[in-house]
């Protein structure tokens, strides 16, 4: 077992199961603009590097003219449905609390407000020292300026920290900083990609943490 001053944690796909709000927030966008809807995993296959990104993807090179409007139509609606079908993933509140004395965080590209919206009723928040979002820092995964921040203020071991994630944003953050790398398997990225970038941890399921950390 690996002995860890900072746990830094994904959100979508990572603590809560997310994809189905996510996607259907997509469609209705697209719907409401006469634009046409995609798959499941096609829209969950645009998530990653923020909201903005993901609706651009959506509407497509075709449409960028849109895109403002895409972003504000989706963020009104997904605010509002965002936790129509979300939930945790099995076992993280048993990780969160067993890992209750090392200082966590929350890392994630989607903005603050929707991901305080998420963990408040999940009632997952009062776990985490920060929620950081999209527009919290100047900087968002993978920049590895991220990781220099929290590292700084709460004068932690870069070499102690891990980030635990199931998207190639989260593995490379930790790759570019010099962090532990711990891919989860059974989240919304892709499995194959996730391998491919040989995190230095790979689990099929959040609870396998247990046995790698304290």
């Amino acid at each position: 077992m690996k002995e860890i001053d900072l746990m830094i944690f994904d959100l979508d796909g990572t603590l809560v199961d997310s994809g189905d709000d996510i996607a259907s927030a997509v469609n209705y966008t697209l719907k409401k603009m006469s634009l046409p809807t995609l798959k499941r995993e096609i829209v969950l296959g645009f998530v990653g590097d923020g909201v903005r990104e993901l609706i651009e993807r959506s509407i497509g090179d075709s449409n960028r003219h849109k895109a403002n409007e895409a972003y504000e139509m989706l963020i009104s609606y997904y605010r509002i449905h965002c936790l129509d079908t979300t939930s945790l993933y099995p076992g993280v509140t048993d990780v969160l609390s067993h890992f209750r004395e090392n200082k966590k965080f929350i890392a994630t590209n989607k903005i603050e407000d929707l991901s305080r919206i998420i963990t408040s009723a999940l009632k997952i928040d009062g776990y985490f020292e920060e929620i950081i979002g999209r527009d919290t820092a100047p900087y968002k995964k993978p920049d590895p300026a991220l990781m220099k921040l929290l590292t700084e203020k709460y004068m932690a071991d870069v070499k102690k920290t891990v980030v635990v994630g199931d998207g190639c944003n989260d593995i490379n953050l930790a790759k570019n900083s010099g962090a532990l790398s711990c891919a989860l398997l059974n989240g919304l990225g892709k499995r194959n990609s996730l391998l491919e970038l040989n995190p230095d941890y790979a689990c099929e399921n959040i609870i396998e943490l247990k046995d790698l950390f304290f």
